[in-house]
């Protein structure tokens, strides 16, 4: 089957997709008349099943229309700016015998693509944008990021663009259609099995599209740079999704926000532990599915190394030598990931700090307060003081203790008392100025004493949490760390106040 014909399918069916949905209101109306000229009590369930179900339809097909499309992501450049990244992409475009794009803009995304505001279904282009990602840039060169832009420009010249435009918002409005529908579970089913076939469909013209592209980019840039490009961006993809789920997450902590946020990326990139570990991950194989935007790495690897090979100089230099000033233009970028309101709440760090913070918070703060609350609840104390969790503890009330925790949200199992216990403690030492969590871009944060050891407690937790008569060694160590004995954890009494 060509991509003409399954393009062609694909917007027979999403024409398709609102005949149906003009149908089932047709019905609606029809029945809804039917019953006011000629009332029959046994159609009136059915009646206002369909009318419900068709007002679902016609509700959610409205809330589509009415999404704009919000702010463009990341930054624009102009020629001024960035004059060698725009004359590389005239260049190209030249190459590929497309318009250049209106505008370039640089995101915080490994990825790179082409957009174009269309009108009446497409046939019309009015505005074309390139994307380009930042931390794409950080890895691949300059051979690869031309092979790369060649590929997003292959869009524009087979008119990609313009068909992918009304199939996405065709996409957009079955999903939304269907799940509108929840209330009316046989109609859902008729919907989801069109969304399904429409997908599946819209779906493999896109796998298509991409592999004309790529035909685009091995002639510009030849099949190695394409064939590494494409590696490369599995790899950084699976780089970033880790640097912004286990360090850019920590954003917020404090009141902080990380003052160099590809500078962070990069320095995860340039570690060696981390660089085994994510080419281990890459070379896992792909699951396949029908519903894929794109071919599979391997699919793609395999068409390119069938074409042509291309005459051309190699430039093995960093594809970040494209931008007049990277440091500028990453500033930039970064500027654009904050909301004015974080810009102006959240002091930049460095990323030891926000690392240090960032665990504290997220690991120990709350351990510290809800200890301390349910200890003064198990007791009777009138202040949330810690030890009143170790009092507890010493009456054998560990069982009252877990059930408090778990009310203040802690999941329960075997060993809560001593995973609580334990964080708590790792606290104190922070909070006394004993032990530091230490940044590492090999892998988890680690919680260092002043020598350098590492703070191992999680033993020594479950032996108090499991008898009493340790505590008053506990009482004993921590008064040595200078922990006073009415010690109120920060925000402890207003969590109390709260539970109260």
């Amino acid at each position: 089957m060509t991509t003409a014909f399954r393009a062609v399918l694909a917007f027979s069916l999403l024409a398709g997709f609102y005949v149906l949905v003009g149908g089932f209101v047709a019905a609606a109306v029809v029945l809804d008349v039917l019953l006011i000229i000629d009332f029959r009590a046994g159609l009136v369930k059915f009646a206002v099943v369909l009318t419900l179900a068709a007002a679902a339809l016609v509700r959610a097909l409205v809330m589509v229309s009415r999404r704009q499309g919000g702010e463009q992501p990341g930054v624009a450049v102009t020629r001024e700016h960035e004059p060698v990244l725009w004359q590389t992409v005239e260049d190209l475009a030249r190459l590929v015998r497309t318009a250049p794009p209106d505008e370039i803009r640089l995101v915080p995304d490994v990825n790179a693509a082409v957009a174009e505001d269309t009108r009446f279904l497409g046939l019309v282009a009015t505005t074309r944008r390139m994307y380009i990602g930042l931390p794409l840039m950080q890895t691949l060169t300059v051979d690869e990021m031309r092979a790369v832009l060649g590929h997003e420009l292959g869009h524009y010249s087979g008119a990609h663009t313009r068909l992918g435009a009304p199939v996405y918002r065709g996409r957009v409005s079955l999903i939304a259609t269907v799940r509108g529908l929840h209330r009316h579970p046989f109609i859902q089913r008729v919907f989801t099995w069109y969304a399904r076939l429409y997908l599946r469909v819209s779906q493999a013209v896109s796998r298509r599209q991409e592999l004309e592209a790529d035909v685009f980019a091995v002639a510009i840039g030849g099949r190695q740079a394409m064939a590494d490009a494409l590696r490369k961006i599995h790899y950084t993809a699976a780089a970033w999704e880790l640097y912004t789920g286990a360090y850019l997450s920590m954003a917020g902590a404090g009141g902080c926000r990380p003052a160099a946020v590809f500078g962070g990326f990069q320095s995860l990139l340039n570690d060696a532990s981390r660089q085994a570990e994510l080419a281990k991950a890459a070379e896992q194989p792909e699951k396949a599915s029908p519903y894929d935007s794109h071919p599979s790495l391997a699919e793609r690897l395999a068409a390119v190394e069938r074409l042509p090979e291309p005459g051309h100089a190699p430039d093995p230099r960093s594809a970040l030598t494209l931008l007049r000033d990277a440091d500028v233009a990453a500033d930039a970028v970064e500027q654009s990931m904050w909301t004015p309101q974080a810009l102006a709440a959240l002091r930049p760090v460095s990323w030891d700090e926000l690392v240090s913070r960032g665990m504290y918070e997220g690991r120990n703060a709350e351990a510290l307060v809800d200890l301390a609350v349910a200890g003064a609840q198990v007791v009777g104390a009138s202040r949330p003081y810690l030890d009143a969790a170790f009092e507890a503890v010493a009456r054998g009330r560990q069982a009252e203790l877990e059930e408090r925790l778990r009310e203040r949200g802690w999941e329960a199992g075997d060993g809560l008392l001593a995973r609580v216990l334990g964080a708590a403690l790792e606290g104190l030492l922070i909070q006394h100025g004993q032990a530091r969590w230490s940044l590492s871009w090999s892998g988890p944060a680690r919680l260092l004493y002043d020598d350098g050891e590492e703070v191992a407690l999680s033993e020594y937790a479950a032996q108090v949490a499991a008898d009493p008569a340790a505590v008053a060694g506990l009482r004993a160590w921590l008064g040595d760390l200078g922990v006073r004995h009415d010690y109120v954890p920060a925000d402890a009494e207003q969590a109390a106040t709260q539970a109260a």
